[in-house]
């Protein structure tokens, strides 16, 4: 299970500069560490945050699109 191994590992490899450089994702992890999460499970919240704010956007541009 999982996915793609390619896409998970670049994933991955993608939230470890995002947790250190944004604030958003930063402060996520640093919240999910402090309450008990260990760090890999915490990066791979990370992950799944960092897709679902990716589908949103994709969302968002294509209603742009659309509506002209």
């Amino acid at each position: 299970g999982g996915g793609r191994l390619e896409v998970r590992n670049a994933l991955y490899y993608a939230a470890l500069p995002a947790i250190r450089f944004d604030p958003l994702l930063r402060d996520f992890y640093k919240r999910l560490t402090e309450n008990g999460k260990p760090g890999k499970v915490a990066v791979i919240a990370v992950v799944r945050k960092m897709v679902t704010i990716l589908n949103a956007r994709m969302r968002d541009h294509y209603a742009l699109i659309l509506d002209g």
